[in-house]
This record gives structure tokens, sequence and C-alpha cells, in this order.
């Protein structure tokens, strides 16, 4: 065989492998939904209708896909996207008479929940924006209610994470969310001082806090102490709500790789040991780098979990702005799979939903059945009951309904729904699942009439994700003439 015929017939096959290859029933499969400046959401200032229009058409893009987690970006440069006492609305969000018409945090929840997505409330921590946009936001804004809490720094503001008070200052925003909302996460971004080889200004609260620490490790502290108080505040309210944060993608510098730029000694991040201490249930670390500035460090975020969950940041962006090919994306994801990483997230929505370069067409088949999430036992491992009197039923329609008894009334609990042509399968193969992640004890779908047999099951999994074993079995012929 020559070399021209042999590359031929290899790429005439990799479709094949990869159609072939098993789907994983458990994997986090995410994106970042990026409020700020719009560049996702909203686009459109015409009404409120039109913004919760561009949200749906957002989210059944996503569950068509099926993807399973929304990071949604709730909290950007000292402005909100939900109704706060504490900071002002975004003028990005249409309003009615000075006040917002609608709560974008609360409708994305409902939203998300009535497909079987997960909805993490995305806060950018520390920085405040430029002082254009710190004046845009007039007398609400934290530099004017709290100026103490804040510095400048090359043309941007910050909150000080140096300054005890900020950390009380954040939390009050963590607790007004996952007080009035029913998110299943906290997602902290930017949660490190700026890249300034330590040049930020925090020299007066160094001098009164310091206590003969390094200027580095008294920074790594600040930044640890916030996510310790957070962590045991919200695990204190709501102990199934995950916290998770998107460090720098390099967590420290390996060998000759990642020296310039690393989350531990560049912005003074150690995501590591917020994993290994027990203060973060996942991490998302933003891994827009490729070949070994992404593999090695991959390996090293893995290492450093406590066998948390660790979900690489994918820079779907990056093939705009530095033109990177779709293979490079691809290999990413293949190469998290073989690694058995828990998943794979995206930077951001709008490039991935917008196919660049083909992009979203081809994960299709990474993601052609749907997946769980997986289990947080850390935080729970009881394993509930499994589901009573399920039913299934074709309706005069032609759709096929199944049926299950509720789980205990005011339980947070979702159900998975499996089919299978024997009563014996793998819960682990993706290719059994027929849906996961559903609030209501229920499911249909259009089924074809092709005279075949299946058994179906469904599961029940609690907020942390354990899940219980199968139900009995309904069994059914898919046929019109044959019951």
């Amino acid at each position: 065989m020559n070399k021209i015929s042999f590359l031929l017939m290899f790429f005439l096959c990799v479709p094949l492998i990869l159609l072939s290859s098993e789907v994983p029933a458990t994997e986090v499969r995410a994106v970042w939904l990026t409020t700020n400046y719009g560049l996702d959401w909203p686009r459109n200032r015409t009404s409120r209708e039109v913004q919760q229009r561009e949200l749906i058409l957002i989210l059944d893009s996503l569950k068509r896909h099926n993807l399973n987690t929304v990071l949604f970006q709730v909290r950007a440069r000292g402005e909100v996207f939900y109704r706060s006492k504490i900071e002002p609305m975004s003028s990005l969000v249409v309003s009615a008479g000075g006040r917002s018409s609608f709560d974008p945090l609360a409708f994305v929840v409902e939203e998300c929940h009535k497909r079987g997505l997960e909805c993490h409330a995305w806060i950018v921590t520390y920085p405040l924006g430029s002082d254009k946009h710190v004046r845009s936001l007039g007398s609400a804004s934290v530099n004017r209610k709290h100026p103490t809490l804040t510095k400048r720094f090359q043309g941007e503001w910050f909150l000080d994470p140096g300054n005890p008070r900020t950390d009380d200052y954040l939390l009050s925003i963590v607790q007004e969310i996952v007080t009035h909302y029913d998110v299943d996460g906290i997602h902290f971004d930017y949660i490190r001082y700026p890249d300034n080889r330590g040049r930020f200004p925090d020299d007066g609260m160094y001098r009164l806090y310091g206590k003969g620490k390094s200027r580095a490790d008294w920074r790594r502290d600040n930044i640890t102490r916030f996510v310790f108080k957070a962590y045991d505040w919200i695990k204190q309210e709501k102990p199934w709500v995950q916290v998770s944060s998107a460090p720098l993608g390099r967590y420290r510098a390996l060998g000759s790789n990642g020296h310039g730029w690393t989350a531990m000694e560049t912005v003074y991040q150690d995501a590591g040991r917020w994993m290994q201490a027990g203060k973060h249930d996942a991490l998302y670390p933003m891994m827009y780098y490729k070949d070994q500035l992404f593999y090695p460090f991959v390996d090293d975020w893995m290492a450093n979990g406590n066998n948390r969950i660790v979900v690489p940041g994918l820079g779907v962006y990056q093939m705009i702005e530095l033109g990177w090919s779709l293979q490079d994306i691809l290999n990413q994801v293949d190469y998290t799979r073989r690694k058995q990483v828990h998943g794979q997230a995206y930077f951001r929505a709008g490039n991935l939903l917008s196919d660049i370069k083909g992009i979203l067409s081809s994960i299709t088949p990474y993601y052609r059945y749907p997946a769980k999430l997986p289990p947080m036992t850390w935080l729970s491992d009881t394993i509930p009951d499994p589901p009573a009197d399920l039913r299934a039923e074709r309706d005069p329609c032609g759709l096929f309904w199944l049926s299950w008894k509720p789980a205990e009334e005011n339980r947070r609990v979702t159900y998975n729904v499996y089919r299978s042509e024997s009563d014996d399968f793998n819960r682990d193969q993706g290719e059994h699942l027929l849906a996961a992640g559903l609030r209501e004890p229920f499911f249909a779908f259009q089924a074809a009439d092709d005279d075949k047999a299946y058994y179906y099951f469904v599961t029940v999994s609690d907020s942390f994700h354990n899940e219980s074993e199968v139900s009995a079995p309904a069994f059914f012929y898919h046929s019109r003439t044959i019951k």
C-alpha cells in the first residue's frame, strides 16, 4: 500500500473509529454563558420577551447537543444579572421605569431545570472595571459605597483581596444568590490578583496583616481565606450547591513549561490547595493553550484534584484569536476522555454554538447520548431508593410515555431514563441512557414503529448526584399492532 492510499484509508476510518468508541454515561459537559459586554447574551435590548427568547434558543441548542451544565455569568464587573440589594443590575438588561422588568438568573435557572441542565452562578470576583465603567454605575457602585475596599491598578479597579472586609462584601453577594435562587453551583472566576508581577498597590494592607509572611504567601493566603469562608457558608446553607472556580490553566510551573504565567506563582491562586483542603468541589481550569502547554497541565490538575471534579476549560475562541485548527480542540477532547478526566467545558457558548470551523458538528458524535453528572460523594454517599411503579404506554398521537411514582415530596432530585434490549445492562455505557437530569416523574419521546422490544428503567439521583439502583423494568414492543 503506498503512502497516499494509507493516509486516505486512515482519514476515511477516523469517523468510524470515533462513532464506535464508547461514550461515557457520566461526564460534565459545560459551557460558560458570558453576559459581560453581552458577548453571548443579551445581544438585543428591545424587550424582555426578545431577551428571554434569546436565552431559550441558547438553552435549547445546548440541550439538543447533550450538554448538561451552564455556567451563567451573574456578576460581571461590579454589576449583576439578578435582582440584588447590593449591586446594580447590568444596563444590558431591558428595564422599565428604571427597574429591571425581569430577573435573568431566576429565568435561566427555571429554563435550565426544565431541560435537565444544571445552572451554576458564575461570579467575576475581584475586578470592577475601568474608570468609565465605574462612573457609569454611579452611587450604586461598590467604589462609591465602600471605597476602602477598592484599589485602582493600571487603569482598572479591583476589590482588594488583602482587606479582610472584602471577604465580607463578596460573601454577602454569595449569600444573596444562594439564599434566593435554586442554583446548582457557585462558580468563581478571576478569583486572583491581576497579572501584575507583584506590583498591585497593597503595601498598606501588607504592613497591617502580613505578619512576617512573604508577599507572595500572604497574597495566596488572602485568596484562600475567602475561598474557605465562602465554601463553609455555602455548605452550611445548602450543602448540595457545588463550589468551583476557573483558575488559570497552568497550576504551577512544570520543568521548563509554564514559567511566567501560572495560577500559583503569577496571580497567587493556589487552587490545588483548595481541592486538597476540601474547600472546593470542582475546578474548571482555563486551559486555553495547546500541545505541551495543555497535556502535562491536565495531568497535574488531576494529580492535585483530591478525587474531586476536574473539568478542563477548552478555548474554542482560540480558533479565531490564534488561528487554532479544529483538530487542536478535538485532540484535547480525546485526551480528556482517554485520561478519564471528568468532562469538558467550552469557552464560550457563542463560539461553540456558532460552529466555528465546524466545532459543534464535530463534537456531536462525542455527545451523541446524554450524560449524568459525577457524584459528589465527599459531601454525601447515601444512595437514594429507586423509583417505583414505572409505566410505559403510547398515546393516541404516537408519543411514547414513561411515568413513575415521584420521590418523596420536597426532595430535590432528578431522574435518569435507560433503555436496553436486555434486562441486564451496563449503566456506565452512554448508549443506554435516554435522558438525564429530569425534574419531573415522566418522560415522553417519539418512538419508531420498528417492531423492536425494549426494557425501560428509571433511576433517581439526589442533589449530590448519587444515583439509585434501577427501578423494576417496563417492557414494551414498539409496534402499533403488537402490545
